[in-house]
Protein backbone atom coordinates (compact mmCIF):
# COMPACT_ATOMS: atom_id res chain seq x y z
CA UNK A 1 0.00 0.00 0.00
CA UNK A 2 1.23 3.35 -0.93
CA UNK A 3 1.67 6.06 2.36
CA UNK A 4 -1.84 7.72 1.18
CA UNK A 5 -3.65 4.86 1.05
CA UNK A 6 -2.00 3.44 4.88
CA UNK A 7 -3.62 6.74 5.97
CA UNK A 8 -6.75 6.39 4.13
CA UNK A 9 -7.17 3.17 5.72
CA UNK A 10 -6.22 4.21 9.37
CA UNK A 11 -8.86 7.11 9.14
CA UNK A 12 -12.19 4.88 7.74
CA UNK A 13 -11.06 2.16 10.33
CA UNK A 14 -10.59 4.82 13.38
CA UNK A 15 -14.20 6.49 12.22
CA UNK A 16 -15.60 2.91 12.49
CA UNK A 17 -14.51 1.80 15.75
CA UNK A 18 -15.33 4.88 17.01
CA UNK A 19 -19.22 4.30 15.58
CA UNK A 20 -19.72 0.62 16.75
CA UNK A 21 -17.78 1.89 20.56
CA UNK A 22 -20.94 4.60 20.39
CA UNK A 23 -23.50 2.41 19.08
CA UNK A 24 -23.37 0.51 22.65
CA UNK A 25 -24.16 3.69 24.56
CA UNK A 26 -27.31 4.47 22.75
CA UNK A 27 -30.01 4.94 25.00
CA UNK A 28 -27.98 4.73 28.32
CA UNK A 29 -28.73 6.75 31.23
CA UNK A 30 -26.66 8.35 32.97
CA UNK A 31 -26.88 6.17 36.48
CA UNK A 32 -26.05 3.04 34.03
CA UNK A 33 -23.08 5.32 32.68
CA UNK A 34 -21.51 5.30 36.01
CA UNK A 35 -22.56 2.22 37.94
CA UNK A 36 -20.10 -0.21 38.86
CA UNK A 37 -21.82 -3.95 38.53
CA UNK A 38 -18.58 -5.83 39.60
CA UNK A 39 -15.50 -4.78 41.70
CA UNK A 40 -13.26 -5.83 39.31
CA UNK A 41 -14.69 -3.61 36.15
CA UNK A 42 -15.21 0.08 35.92
CA UNK A 43 -17.92 1.86 35.22
CA UNK A 44 -19.64 1.93 31.31
CA UNK A 45 -18.79 5.76 31.32
CA UNK A 46 -15.24 5.21 32.82
CA UNK A 47 -14.48 3.31 29.66
CA UNK A 48 -15.26 6.11 27.24
CA UNK A 49 -12.84 8.36 29.06
CA UNK A 50 -9.84 5.91 28.82
CA UNK A 51 -10.07 5.66 25.16
CA UNK A 52 -10.20 9.55 24.87
CA UNK A 53 -7.29 9.98 27.54
CA UNK A 54 -5.57 7.18 25.90
CA UNK A 55 -5.40 8.77 22.29
CA UNK A 56 -4.45 11.99 23.44
CA UNK A 57 -1.55 10.55 25.49
CA UNK A 58 -0.24 8.62 23.08
CA UNK A 59 -0.75 10.74 19.75
CA UNK A 60 -1.31 14.32 20.62
CA UNK A 61 0.97 14.20 23.50
CA UNK A 62 3.60 11.41 23.04
CA UNK A 63 3.63 11.93 18.94
CA UNK A 64 2.58 15.92 17.96
CA UNK A 65 4.08 17.12 21.05
CA UNK A 66 1.13 18.93 22.29
CA UNK A 67 0.97 20.13 25.69
CA UNK A 68 -1.99 17.74 27.30
CA UNK A 69 -5.48 18.53 26.82
CA UNK A 70 -8.33 18.56 29.39
CA UNK A 71 -5.33 18.36 32.44
CA UNK A 72 -8.98 17.94 35.00
CA UNK A 73 -9.78 14.39 33.20
CA UNK A 74 -6.18 13.13 33.44
CA UNK A 75 -6.23 11.53 36.90
CA UNK A 76 -9.48 10.29 36.57
CA UNK A 77 -9.36 8.32 33.26
CA UNK A 78 -5.53 7.21 33.84
CA UNK A 79 -5.36 3.53 33.94
CA UNK A 80 -3.16 4.24 37.17
CA UNK A 81 -4.79 6.89 38.11
CA UNK A 82 -7.72 5.81 40.54
CA UNK A 83 -8.86 2.01 42.12
CA UNK A 84 -11.78 1.33 40.35
CA UNK A 85 -14.50 1.99 43.07
CA UNK A 86 -13.81 5.64 42.97
CA UNK A 87 -13.81 5.66 38.94
CA UNK A 88 -18.03 6.36 39.83
CA UNK A 89 -17.43 10.03 40.39
CA UNK A 90 -17.43 10.77 36.68
CA UNK A 91 -19.05 13.79 34.59
CA UNK A 92 -22.05 13.24 32.97
CA UNK A 93 -22.34 11.72 29.72
CA UNK A 94 -22.46 14.98 27.95
CA UNK A 95 -19.25 16.20 28.98
CA UNK A 96 -17.17 13.04 28.49
CA UNK A 97 -18.64 12.91 24.87
CA UNK A 98 -17.26 16.35 24.45
CA UNK A 99 -13.97 15.09 26.08
CA UNK A 100 -14.27 11.93 23.91
CA UNK A 101 -15.12 14.22 20.01
CA UNK A 102 -12.89 16.61 21.20
CA UNK A 103 -9.79 14.34 21.05
CA UNK A 104 -11.03 12.47 17.92
CA UNK A 105 -11.43 15.74 16.24
CA UNK A 106 -7.50 16.43 17.03
CA UNK A 107 -5.78 12.95 16.41
CA UNK A 108 -7.60 13.29 12.91
CA UNK A 109 -6.18 16.67 12.08
CA UNK A 110 -3.28 14.92 13.45
CA UNK A 111 -3.23 12.13 11.36
CA UNK A 112 -2.77 14.56 8.49
CA UNK A 113 0.32 15.09 9.06
CA UNK A 114 1.80 11.81 11.05
CA UNK A 115 5.05 10.35 9.86
CA UNK A 116 3.32 6.43 9.74
CA UNK A 117 6.49 4.87 8.56
CA UNK A 118 7.49 5.77 12.07
CA UNK A 119 3.81 6.01 13.82
CA UNK A 120 1.95 3.29 12.02
CA UNK A 121 2.50 0.56 14.30
CA UNK A 122 1.23 2.91 17.46
CA UNK A 123 -2.28 4.03 15.53
CA UNK A 124 -3.29 0.24 14.69
CA UNK A 125 -2.81 -0.35 18.65
CA UNK A 126 -4.68 2.05 19.68
CA UNK A 127 -7.57 0.70 17.00
CA UNK A 128 -7.13 -2.24 18.98
CA UNK A 129 -7.22 -0.80 22.49
CA UNK A 130 -10.97 0.91 21.61
CA UNK A 131 -11.65 -2.47 20.28
CA UNK A 132 -10.84 -4.11 23.63
CA UNK A 133 -12.80 -1.47 25.69
CA UNK A 134 -15.51 -2.01 23.56
CA UNK A 135 -15.70 -5.79 24.37
CA UNK A 136 -15.41 -4.76 28.05
CA UNK A 137 -18.43 -2.69 27.34
CA UNK A 138 -20.35 -5.16 25.84
CA UNK A 139 -19.70 -7.64 28.75
CA UNK A 140 -20.63 -5.78 31.43
CA UNK A 141 -23.51 -4.20 29.84
CA UNK A 142 -24.85 -7.87 29.87
CA UNK A 143 -23.64 -8.02 34.23
CA UNK A 144 -25.91 -5.05 34.93
CA UNK A 145 -28.89 -6.69 32.45
CA UNK A 146 -28.05 -9.80 34.62
CA UNK A 147 -28.78 -7.19 38.10
CA UNK A 148 -31.51 -5.28 36.57
CA UNK A 149 -30.33 -2.76 38.00
CA UNK A 150 -33.31 0.28 36.80
CA UNK A 151 -35.40 0.11 33.67
CA UNK A 152 -33.04 0.79 31.42
CA UNK A 153 -31.03 -2.21 32.18
CA UNK A 154 -34.27 -4.53 32.39
CA UNK A 155 -35.40 -3.14 28.92
CA UNK A 156 -31.42 -3.94 27.69
CA UNK A 157 -31.93 -7.88 29.10
CA UNK A 158 -35.09 -8.04 27.11
CA UNK A 159 -33.97 -6.84 24.71
CA UNK A 160 -30.82 -9.14 24.35
CA UNK A 161 -33.29 -12.22 25.08
CA UNK A 162 -35.30 -11.69 22.51
CA UNK A 163 -32.77 -10.74 20.13
CA UNK A 164 -31.18 -14.38 19.85
CA UNK A 165 -34.68 -15.54 19.26
CA UNK A 166 -34.74 -13.73 16.16
CA UNK A 167 -31.68 -14.41 14.29
CA UNK A 168 -31.36 -15.95 11.14
CA UNK A 169 -28.58 -18.65 12.52
CA UNK A 170 -30.53 -19.59 14.93
CA UNK A 171 -31.50 -22.34 17.93
CA UNK A 172 -33.27 -25.15 15.05
CA UNK A 173 -30.20 -27.34 14.82
CA UNK A 174 -31.84 -30.70 16.05
CA UNK A 175 -30.38 -32.61 18.87
CA UNK A 176 -27.38 -32.15 20.53
CA UNK A 177 -24.67 -32.17 18.52
CA UNK A 178 -21.97 -34.80 18.78
CA UNK A 179 -18.77 -33.85 21.09
CA UNK A 180 -16.37 -35.42 18.10
CA UNK A 181 -12.31 -34.83 18.99
CA UNK A 182 -9.98 -34.25 16.35
CA UNK A 183 -6.36 -36.12 16.11
CA UNK A 184 -3.85 -33.09 15.33
CA UNK A 185 -0.57 -34.99 14.45
CA UNK A 186 2.62 -34.20 16.05
CA UNK A 187 5.18 -31.99 14.45
CA UNK A 188 6.26 -28.34 14.14
CA UNK A 189 3.64 -25.41 13.69
CA UNK A 190 4.61 -21.57 13.12
CA UNK A 191 3.21 -19.63 16.30
CA UNK A 192 2.65 -15.99 17.11
CA UNK A 193 2.84 -12.90 14.41
CA UNK A 194 5.12 -10.64 13.40
CA UNK A 195 2.99 -8.04 11.76
CA UNK A 196 2.48 -4.08 11.99
CA UNK A 197 -1.28 -5.02 13.89
CA UNK A 198 0.48 -7.41 16.02
CA UNK A 199 0.82 -7.00 20.27
CA UNK A 200 3.87 -7.05 21.82
CA UNK A 201 3.17 -10.61 22.99
CA UNK A 202 2.57 -12.12 20.10
CA UNK A 203 5.77 -12.28 18.82
CA UNK A 204 8.16 -13.13 17.73
CA UNK A 205 7.13 -15.79 15.36
CA UNK A 206 8.49 -19.02 16.18
CA UNK A 207 8.63 -22.73 15.11
CA UNK A 208 7.37 -24.63 18.14
CA UNK A 209 6.94 -28.25 17.88
CA UNK A 210 3.90 -30.81 19.86
CA UNK A 211 3.31 -34.43 20.37
CA UNK A 212 0.24 -35.93 19.01
CA UNK A 213 -3.14 -34.98 20.60
CA UNK A 214 -6.45 -35.15 20.10
CA UNK A 215 -8.78 -31.84 20.46
CA UNK A 216 -12.65 -30.94 20.35
CA UNK A 217 -14.15 -30.33 17.29
CA UNK A 218 -16.54 -28.06 18.81
CA UNK A 219 -16.40 -25.71 22.15
CA UNK A 220 -18.25 -27.55 25.11
CA UNK A 221 -22.13 -26.99 24.30
CA UNK A 222 -24.38 -25.88 26.86
CA UNK A 223 -26.21 -29.29 26.99
CA UNK A 224 -23.30 -31.42 27.38
CA UNK A 225 -22.36 -28.88 30.55
CA UNK A 226 -25.59 -29.49 31.84
CA UNK A 227 -24.50 -32.94 32.43
CA UNK A 228 -21.80 -32.14 34.61
CA UNK A 229 -24.06 -30.08 36.46
CA UNK A 230 -27.46 -32.41 36.46
CA UNK A 231 -24.15 -34.93 37.89
CA UNK A 232 -23.28 -33.01 41.07
CA UNK A 233 -20.32 -31.71 39.23
CA UNK A 234 -20.59 -28.42 41.06
CA UNK A 235 -20.71 -30.22 44.93
CA UNK A 236 -17.92 -33.05 43.93
CA UNK A 237 -14.59 -31.81 44.69
CA UNK A 238 -12.69 -34.70 42.86
CA UNK A 239 -12.76 -33.00 39.57
CA UNK A 240 -11.50 -30.07 40.93
CA UNK A 241 -7.94 -28.89 41.40
CA UNK A 242 -7.13 -27.93 44.90
CA UNK A 243 -6.92 -24.07 44.03
CA UNK A 244 -10.54 -24.54 41.90
CA UNK A 245 -12.07 -26.32 44.88
CA UNK A 246 -11.33 -23.49 46.97
CA UNK A 247 -12.64 -20.62 44.47
CA UNK A 248 -15.80 -22.46 44.65
CA UNK A 249 -16.42 -22.63 48.08
CA UNK A 250 -15.78 -18.86 48.04
CA UNK A 251 -17.76 -17.95 45.22
CA UNK A 252 -20.89 -20.60 46.03
CA UNK A 253 -21.64 -20.52 42.31
CA UNK A 254 -23.84 -23.56 40.87
CA UNK A 255 -23.89 -22.90 37.03
CA UNK A 256 -22.40 -20.63 34.66
CA UNK A 257 -22.74 -17.00 34.85
CA UNK A 258 -24.60 -16.57 31.38
CA UNK A 259 -26.64 -19.83 31.63
CA UNK A 260 -29.95 -20.20 30.33
CA UNK A 261 -31.60 -23.08 31.54
CA UNK A 262 -33.37 -24.47 28.17
CA UNK A 263 -33.15 -26.58 25.81
CA UNK A 264 -32.90 -24.48 22.72
CA UNK A 265 -29.41 -22.89 24.00
CA UNK A 266 -28.07 -26.86 24.04
CA UNK A 267 -25.70 -26.35 21.21
CA UNK A 268 -24.84 -23.21 21.68
CA UNK A 269 -21.07 -23.19 23.84
CA UNK A 270 -21.59 -22.69 27.69
CA UNK A 271 -20.52 -19.02 28.22
CA UNK A 272 -19.79 -17.62 31.72
CA UNK A 273 -16.74 -19.92 33.07
CA UNK A 274 -13.63 -19.42 34.91
CA UNK A 275 -10.78 -21.50 34.01
CA UNK A 276 -11.47 -23.56 37.48
CA UNK A 277 -14.78 -24.53 36.10
CA UNK A 278 -13.38 -25.17 32.84
CA UNK A 279 -10.75 -27.76 34.35
CA UNK A 280 -13.11 -29.13 36.05
CA UNK A 281 -15.77 -29.93 33.34
CA UNK A 282 -12.79 -31.24 31.50
CA UNK A 283 -11.42 -33.80 34.05
CA UNK A 284 -15.17 -34.96 34.81
CA UNK A 285 -15.30 -36.36 31.00
CA UNK A 286 -11.61 -37.44 31.31
CA UNK A 287 -10.03 -34.92 29.19
CA UNK A 288 -8.33 -31.83 29.86
CA UNK A 289 -8.18 -28.55 28.63
CA UNK A 290 -5.28 -27.44 25.60
CA UNK A 291 -2.24 -25.42 26.25
CA UNK A 292 -1.98 -22.31 24.28
CA UNK A 293 0.38 -23.91 21.49
CA UNK A 294 -2.58 -27.16 21.33
CA UNK A 295 -5.05 -24.59 20.48
CA UNK A 296 -3.05 -22.16 18.10
CA UNK A 297 -1.78 -25.18 15.97
CA UNK A 298 -5.40 -26.79 15.71
CA UNK A 299 -7.03 -23.45 14.79
CA UNK A 300 -4.49 -22.20 11.88
CA UNK A 301 -2.32 -24.63 10.88
CA UNK A 302 -2.27 -25.42 6.82
CA UNK A 303 -0.07 -29.07 7.27
CA UNK A 304 -0.25 -29.37 3.52
CA UNK A 305 0.78 -26.01 2.59
CA UNK A 306 2.89 -26.12 6.06
CA UNK A 307 2.28 -22.22 7.03
CA UNK A 308 0.02 -20.84 9.53
CA UNK A 309 -2.80 -18.95 8.51
CA UNK A 310 -4.11 -15.74 10.03
CA UNK A 311 -8.11 -16.86 10.25
CA UNK A 312 -8.76 -21.17 10.78
CA UNK A 313 -10.50 -20.21 6.98
CA UNK A 314 -7.21 -18.85 5.45
CA UNK A 315 -6.40 -15.10 5.18
CA UNK A 316 -8.99 -13.54 3.92
CA UNK A 317 -11.03 -11.17 6.33
CA UNK A 318 -13.62 -12.36 8.17
CA UNK A 319 -17.65 -12.47 7.08
CA UNK A 320 -20.47 -12.38 8.92
CA UNK A 321 -20.29 -16.44 6.92
CA UNK A 322 -17.03 -16.99 8.58
CA UNK A 323 -17.94 -16.75 12.38
CA UNK A 324 -19.97 -15.05 15.18
CA UNK A 325 -18.35 -11.48 16.25
CA UNK A 326 -18.43 -7.79 16.19
CA UNK A 327 -21.89 -7.91 17.94
CA UNK A 328 -23.36 -8.60 14.83
CA UNK A 329 -25.91 -11.42 16.50
CA UNK A 330 -25.91 -9.68 20.20
CA UNK A 331 -25.21 -13.73 21.86
CA UNK A 332 -23.83 -16.72 21.21
CA UNK A 333 -25.01 -18.69 18.15
CA UNK A 334 -25.05 -22.86 17.83
CA UNK A 335 -21.56 -24.11 17.72
CA UNK A 336 -22.15 -25.96 14.01
CA UNK A 337 -23.59 -22.73 12.45
CA UNK A 338 -20.30 -21.34 10.48
CA UNK A 339 -19.06 -24.40 8.74
CA UNK A 340 -17.17 -22.27 6.00
CA UNK A 341 -15.20 -20.98 9.34
CA UNK A 342 -13.64 -24.33 10.30
CA UNK A 343 -9.84 -24.66 10.87
CA UNK A 344 -7.50 -26.77 8.20
CA UNK A 345 -8.18 -29.63 10.81
CA UNK A 346 -11.89 -29.47 10.35
CA UNK A 347 -12.31 -27.33 13.94
CA UNK A 348 -15.58 -25.16 14.51
CA UNK A 349 -15.42 -21.68 16.14
CA UNK A 350 -12.13 -21.48 17.14
CA UNK A 351 -12.83 -17.84 16.20
CA UNK A 352 -15.35 -15.62 18.24
CA UNK A 353 -18.48 -16.65 19.78
CA UNK A 354 -16.36 -17.25 23.53
CA UNK A 355 -13.23 -17.22 24.12
CA UNK A 356 -11.45 -20.72 25.23
CA UNK A 357 -9.41 -20.68 28.29
CA UNK A 358 -6.14 -22.68 27.78
CA UNK A 359 -3.95 -24.29 30.70
CA UNK A 360 -1.05 -21.53 29.64
CA UNK A 361 0.20 -19.07 31.88
CA UNK A 362 0.53 -15.90 30.53
CA UNK A 363 3.94 -15.35 29.13
CA UNK A 364 6.78 -13.84 27.33
CA UNK A 365 7.67 -15.64 23.59
CA UNK A 366 11.75 -16.00 23.48
CA UNK A 367 13.02 -12.71 22.25
CA UNK A 368 9.58 -10.29 23.33
CA UNK A 369 10.04 -6.75 23.02
CA UNK A 370 7.59 -4.77 24.44
CA UNK A 371 5.19 -2.18 23.04
CA UNK A 372 4.16 0.76 23.03
CA UNK A 373 5.28 0.74 26.74
CA UNK A 374 7.03 -1.34 29.25
CA UNK A 375 3.94 -2.58 31.53
CA UNK A 376 1.01 -3.20 28.47
CA UNK A 377 1.67 -7.01 28.62
CA UNK A 378 4.88 -7.61 30.88
CA UNK A 379 3.15 -6.33 34.06
CA UNK A 380 0.73 -9.68 33.72
CA UNK A 381 3.67 -11.83 32.99
CA UNK A 382 3.22 -12.97 36.31
CA UNK A 383 1.88 -16.65 36.51
CA UNK A 384 -1.15 -15.33 37.73
CA UNK A 385 -3.17 -14.83 34.35
CA UNK A 386 -4.45 -17.72 32.15
CA UNK A 387 -4.47 -17.27 28.33
CA UNK A 388 -7.41 -16.92 26.52
CA UNK A 389 -7.59 -17.67 22.97
CA UNK A 390 -10.03 -17.07 19.62
CA UNK A 391 -12.25 -13.80 20.46
CA UNK A 392 -16.07 -13.99 21.14
CA UNK A 393 -19.50 -12.89 19.96
CA UNK A 394 -18.45 -9.02 20.47
CA UNK A 395 -14.43 -9.17 19.53
CA UNK A 396 -14.08 -6.31 17.22
CA UNK A 397 -12.55 -7.39 13.98
CA UNK A 398 -9.39 -5.85 14.70
CA UNK A 399 -8.42 -7.95 17.14
CA UNK A 400 -9.80 -11.06 15.65
CA UNK A 401 -7.06 -13.53 14.59
CA UNK A 402 -5.64 -16.94 16.02
CA UNK A 403 -2.72 -15.39 17.54
CA UNK A 404 -4.28 -12.95 19.22
CA UNK A 405 -3.57 -13.50 23.20
CA UNK A 406 -6.15 -12.78 25.79
CA UNK A 407 -5.22 -13.15 29.47
CA UNK A 408 -7.25 -12.96 33.06
CA UNK A 409 -7.23 -14.50 36.26
CA UNK A 410 -8.37 -18.16 36.58
CA UNK A 411 -11.34 -17.35 38.78
CA UNK A 412 -13.06 -14.66 36.39
CA UNK A 413 -16.02 -15.54 34.80
CA UNK A 414 -17.49 -12.27 33.78
CA UNK A 415 -16.02 -11.87 30.31
CA UNK A 416 -17.77 -14.03 27.30
CA UNK A 417 -15.40 -17.13 28.09
CA UNK A 418 -15.73 -20.97 27.04
CA UNK A 419 -13.48 -23.32 26.09
CA UNK A 420 -13.02 -26.71 24.15
CA UNK A 421 -11.23 -30.15 25.95
CA UNK A 422 -8.05 -31.64 24.87
CA UNK A 423 -6.52 -35.26 25.40
CA UNK A 424 -3.17 -36.69 24.70
CA UNK A 425 -2.44 -39.36 22.52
Amino acid sequence: MTKAAIKEAIFHTFVQCRHKTLALFEGIDEATFRYQAHPDFSPLGWHLGHIAYTESLWLLEHSAGLTPLFPQHRKLFAANGLPKSKRVNLPDIEEVRYYLDTIRSRVLEYLEIADLEREERLWRFLIQHESQHSETIAFIQHLIANQNFNAFTANLSVKLSTYQQNLEIGNDFGTLISPETVKIPAGEFERGCDRIDSLDNEGPKKTVYTDTYYIDKYPVTCGHYRQFMEAGGYQNSQWWSEEGWEWLQNEGVTQPLYWQDDSMWDNHPVCGVSYHEAAAYAKFIGKRLPTEAEWEKAARWDAEAKYSRRYPWGDKTPTKQDCNYDTTNGKTTPVQAYPSGQSAYGLYDTLGNVWEWTTTWFHAYEGFNNYPYVGYSKAYFDQKHRVLKGGSWATRPWVLRCSFRNWYHPGVRQIFAGFRCAKSQ
